[in-house]
């Protein structure tokens, strides 16, 4: 049996053009190469990645801040209502095996720093230059990088 991946898409619920088409490409190949795609499951950079992941016929989750479901985007199929608020993040990052962060602000650099804390890949897009985090260029690059090193 083929191991399955959950690789989180990490990113700002504020995002313009470039990068919103760069976190559906990475969706898309996650969903391509057989992974799971786990996210914020709200707007933005999540959004974007979990359509990605849907048009590819792939899995999507979308971990929320609130305490209800009604908030997901149309793009997650299971949505996991913590109402932790930004407190999610530490979930998000011990869900997945793997992150990929697509731009982002604060929230995506919390949750950078959980898994790297947890020891997990984590490579970026247009993210926060920081130690442990592994650059890619592209989507192609980014998801090729996370299923190398899973």
């Amino acid at each position: 049996m083929k191991q399955l991946f959950l690789i989180a898409v990490i990113g700002g619920r504020e995002a313009g053009s470039s990068l919103k088409k760069e976190a559906e490409e990475v969706g898309r190949l996650i969903a391509l190469n057989g992974g799971v795609l786990v996210c914020g499951g709200l707007h933005g950079i999540m959004a974007s990645a979990s359509k990605g992941a849907k048009k590819a016929g792939g899995l999507t989750i979308g971990i929320l801040p609130q305490d209800h479901k009604r908030n997901a985007n149309p793009h997650i199929d299971v949505a996991t209502a913590t109402g932790l608020g930004i407190g999610r993040n530490v979930i998000i990052a011990r869900t997945a095996d793997a992150l990929i962060a697509v731009g982002g602000e604060y929230g995506t650099l919390s949750e950078i720093a959980f898994g790297l804390q947890m020891k997990k890949p984590v490579v970026g897009i247009a993210t926060w230059e920081i130690r442990g985090v592994i650059p890619a260029k592209n989507a192609e690059d980014a998801v090729t990088r996370v299923f190398e090193l899973l």
